[in-house]
């Protein structure tokens, strides 16, 4: 595939430089356990210490609280591709969860008090974070979630549930989207910050899912749950438009993860069908199986233009909401694709799991659905489309 390969012009030698770091940790702290993280359903916590000790947390966080003090999204992008590199794209979620979802808000958001309590721990690896927006009644349409925060006195009390929340059960810290003015609408929304031990809330799980084994995904409950109301992430009702600014960046996070993880499974399939024969023939001689990984390479190249393109935008803040859906959507479906007819041409090693490939066709299943569904992208798409 190397041969056909468009040169990529959206890194410089800074991000090369990042690269070797990245690499390095992914082949060694990451891939080895990558079996046994699967098998007891989450990463050791050790691996957020030693990622935060080699600087690759918290990257646009600023220095005094640990982090890089570097506003550019490529270097986010850089990590999550060498850890799909390795096939770890349980871990690439894990870290990316926080670089691209709860550090853009504490970032931006967070008062000084703030920062030093939460942000810098969480840039070190000595605390985890998670975000927690969808609810069993509300997925890709957060205006319609119905947690609760009360006010009473200094603090806000709790009720509700959350679930599918990533990080669930090792989180040590979770940033709740919750409704604090139930007859305002998306104006009633507000982001709280809460700690793990917080009376009033648990957790349940980790959640059964088809795929990516080693990411732990649990259901919390809050029931009056009291934090103070100094938790209170940025303006107390300004939530939903906090909220619709960062999903952007989420998005193509997902995408970055969905493009580098295809092309690790076609690259593989590649090379399986250039090794495996039948009939006298490699695999790769059919002319079906020629024009399946013509069709793929040429998918591929054009789907990494696009992204490489959003990247670019996103590291100079000018990622466009509706160019993000766009590269989410397509990337992931496009993924499912790609995977899908890689294993076919495994033949019936790709029905084993102990083949990259059959972890592939479960893990890329679930792009698709967070971060907002392929038809929730679709509908950013056309309203921005048919705006008067």
């Amino acid at each position: 595939m190397d041969s056909v390969s468009l040169q990529r012009t959206v890194f410089d030698e800074d991000h090369d430089v990042f690269r070797q770091t990245a690499r390095a940790f992914a082949e060694r702290e990451v891939a080895p356990h990558l079996e046994r993280w699967a098998e007891q359903g989450h990463v050791d916590r050790g691996v957020y210490r030693r990622a935060g000790e080699l600087g690759l947390l918290g990257i646009s966080a600023e220095e005094e609280y640990n982090g890089g003090g570097i506003d550019d999204f490529r270097f986010n992008a850089v990590l999550i591709e060498e850890l799909a590199r390795v096939g770890a794209t349980s871990v690439a979620m894990n870290l990316s969860g926080f670089n691209d979802l709860v550090a853009p808000y504490l970032v931006s958001l967070a008062d000084d008090g703030q920062k030093r309590r939460w942000l810098a721990p969480l840039c070190s690896g000595e605390i985890i974070s998670a975000i927690a927006m969808t609810e069993p009644g509300a997925g890709s349409d957060l205006a319609s979630i119905t947690t609760t925060a009360t006010a009473d006195g200094g603090d806000l009390v709790l009720n509700g549930a959350k679930t599918f929340i990533s990080n669930g059960m090792v989180a040590d810290v979770f940033l709740v989207v919750v409704r604090t003015d139930p007859a305002a609408g998306r104006r009633g929304m507000s982001l709280v910050l809460v700690d793990a031990d917080t009376p009033g809330f648990t957790r349940n799980g980790p959640l059964r899912k088809i795929g990516l084994s080693a990411q732990d995904t649990a259901e919390l409950v809050f029931d009056d749950a009291r934090v103070p109301r100094a938790n209170v992430l940025g303006v107390e009702n300004a939530g939903f438009g906090y909220l619709r600014h960062n999903l952007s960046q989420e998005r193509l996070s997902v995408a970055v993860t969905a493009m580098a993880a295809m092309r690790r499974t076609f690259e593989q399939a590649l090379s399986h069908s250039c090794d495996r024969t039948a009939f006298g023939r490699r695999i790769a001689d059919f002319q079906a199986n020629r024009f399946y990984l013509a069709e793929l390479a040429t998918e591929i190249e054009i789907a990494q233009v696009f992204v490489d393109r959003c990247v670019l935008d996103a590291s100079t803040g000018d990622l466009d909401e509706a160019n993000a859906a766009m590269a989410k959507w397509w990337v992931t479906e496009l993924q499912q694709k790609v995977v899908q007819r890689c294993l076919q041409l495994h033949g019936g090693y790709g029905f084993m799991k102990e083949y990259d490939v059959a972890r592939d066709y479960l893990d890329c299943r679930g792009g698709t659905l967070y971060a907002g569904t392929t038809e929730v992208m679709k509908e950013i798409i056309g309203r921005r489309l048919t705006r008067q």
